[in-house]
C-alpha cells in the first residue's frame, strides 16, 4: 500500500545516529543520503522491499512531528522489540505509554514498545503474536 513514509528532522546527523542504531535492530543498513536541488538533505533507509525517509523540511521552516501520528516497524520476535526500545533509549529517545510488552485485543496478541525519536515523532515496534 505504501511506496515510503517520510518525516522531518531539524538535525539530520543526529536522526542519522538515531536511526542508524534503532533500525540497525531490524537489519537495515546505511541510509543513501541525498541532496535535493534546495541544498537539504534527505536519508533513505531501504529493508525488505520498505523505504524509511528522513528530510530536513524542504521550506527551511522547523520539522514538527504528527500530533496523533505513530510510525510502525514490523519486528519479528518479542526479543525484538524489547531491543528496539532499549537502543532507542540509548540513542536519544524516549519511552513512552506503557511499558514494552504483551497487550492483548481486538487485534489480537501483540508485542508492542513506544518511544519518540529525538524530533518528536512517535515510533511503534511491533511482533504480532502468530
Amino acid at each position: 500500500m505504501f511506496s515510503h513514509v517520510m518525516i522531518g528532522s531539524n538535525d539530520i546527523e543526529r536522526s542519522k545516529r538515531f536511526y542508524d542504531a534503532v533500525l540497525g535492530t531490524l537489519g537495515a543498513g546505511e541510509p543513501y543520503r541525498n541532496q535535493g536541488p534546495s541544498g537539504h538533505t534527505r536519508l533513505f533507509y531501504r529493508h525488505e522491499g520498505s523505504s524509511f525517509g528522513i528530510t530536513e523540511p524542504i521550506n527551511g521552516e522547523a520539522a514538527t512531528c504528527a500530533n496523533g501520528g505513530t510510525i510502525g516497524f514490523k519486528c519479528s520476535s518479542p526479543e525484538q522489540v524489547q531491543q528496539f526500545h532499549d537502543v532507542a533509549l540509548a540513542h536519544g529517545g524516549t519511552s513512552i505509554e506503557d511499558a514494552p510488552g504483551l497487550r492483548e485485543g481486538a487485534m489480537g496478541a501483540l508485542h508492542l514498545a513506544y518511544v519518540r525519536d529525538p524530533d518528536g515523532n512517535k515510533l511503534c515496534a511491533l511482533y504480532r503474536v502468530k
